[in-house]
């Protein structure tokens, strides 16, 4: 069933009237849409397990916080305006091509596909000027020229080498957050479509961040085509999905629902702000973390029972610990009591490392897969 919109012109802008919040779900185009953009994060796992530089990894995160910023606009958009309208649907699967370009050009986006990836990002930015503005007039320029001149410092950086390349990507990282500074400062104003519907917001970065869970251990299984699929290669690869199913709960287990339930409880500035903090700043580090556990899982699958190098045992032992972290932020940001075993957790996870290059590849994942579920244990107990 569709959801129910009425809406009232005042001047150049729209205020929507959502008659049962409830009712308004997330959509099959959205869900396409999120596949999509995860695409981008399988070229980013593929970019680390390629080059364990620090360069790489410097890549990997600007890459990722531009891309998510847009991700985060659009979420926050059809959460205030569902994609019911031909218009309105013809407009995000434009947006859809455009992220595809962007991750199409991730692997060489510092050394050759740079152009194609800004204007590919610019794309992005007016595409959602453009879905922005059909609803809410001109408040799209309080948020726009931000994201446009962000995706024209990329393209600038596209014909320079150097340090230099590396300020330019950081720039739009810098407006985003003075963008999201100006959006919570305006949080009152509801028909600027800084609002938010809890039950669909949650959902869909729920949504999002299973997909990303699915998309690893796809990779992961393609990954092992040109092995010889042996016991310890079969060990290896069930390991690391029982790794991915004990983080899935750790969000999953019960931080979900208490998000929503505390988000419907809270005033509409203090919802704002918890959305934006919880659903962007935490889920980065959480959706990097699963990014480089799944380049970390690549890497091991064929050395599982020898020590590995620092890079590999780096991704998987800093994956899990990212993914923790960002949960433990959002837990705090959404009230949800019980952060601190998260970042406990964290540090061991972190401290892993030691098992990886020290003992063996297998020792490592053990020891991840036995961190994560002493804390959920541990969780569950002192509840």
């Amino acid at each position: 069933m569709q959801p129910q919109i009425k809406e009232h012109t005042h001047g150049t802008a729209h205020a929507l009237v959502d008659q049962s919040e409830q009712e308004l779900r997330v959509s099959t185009l959205e869900l396409f849409f999120d596949l999509v953009f995860v695409f981008t994060i399988t070229q980013l796992a593929s970019l680390l397990a390629r080059d364990l530089s620090a360069a790489a990894a410097a890549q990997v995160c600007l890459i990722f916080i531009v891309l998510f910023w847009m991700y985060g606009g659009y979420a926050w958009l059809t959460n205030q305006v569902p994609p019911v309208s031909t218009m309105r649907r013809v407009l995000l699967i434009a947006g859809m091509a455009a992220f595809f370009v962007c991750a199409l050009s991730v692997p060489r986006a510092f050394s050759g596909t740079g152009l194609v990836f800004g204007v590919g990002y610019l794309l992005v930015v007016l595409v959602h000027g453009g879905l922005y503005a059909q609803v809410h007039g001109r408040a799209v320029l309080r948020f726009v020229p931000f994201n446009a001149a962000g995706a024209a410092c990329i393209i600038i950086a596209s014909q320079l080498n150097g340090a230099l390349v590396y300020v330019l990507w950081a720039a739009p990282i810098a407006l985003q957050y003075a963008a999201s500074y100006l959006a919570g400062r305006v949080g009152e104003n509801q028909r600027a479509g800084f609002d938010v519907r809890p039950g669909h917001f949650v959902e869909r970065h729920g949504g999002l961040l299973i997909v990303a869970f699915g998309e690893s251990v796809v990779g992961v299984g393609i990954g092992l085509a040109d092995l010889t699929l042996d016991l310890k290669t079969v060990i290896t690869a069930v390991l690391g999905l029982v790794l991915a199913a004990a983080l899935w709960w750790v969000y999953f287990g019960s931080d979900e629902k208490q998000a929503e339930a505390h988000l419907r409880a809270a005033a509409m500035n203090d919802r704002v702000r918890m959305a934006l903090v919880g659903y962007f700043y935490a889920f980065v580090p959480m959706l990097l973390g699963v990014t480089s556990l799944a380049a970390g899982v690549k890497l091991t699958i064929s050395t599982i029972d020898a020590r590995l190098s620092l890079g590999p045992a780096l991704l998987l032992g800093g994956g899990v610990a990212l993914y923790l972290v960002g949960d433990s932020i959002f837990r705090r940001t959404m009230r949800i009591p019980g952060s601190v075993y998260r970042l406990s957790a964290a540090a061991v996870a972190a401290a892993t490392v030691v098992l990886g290059t020290m003992l063996a590849g297998l020792a490592q994942l053990l020891g991840l897969l036995l961190t994560v579920a002493a804390m959920l244990v541990l969780e569950a107990r002192n509840r």
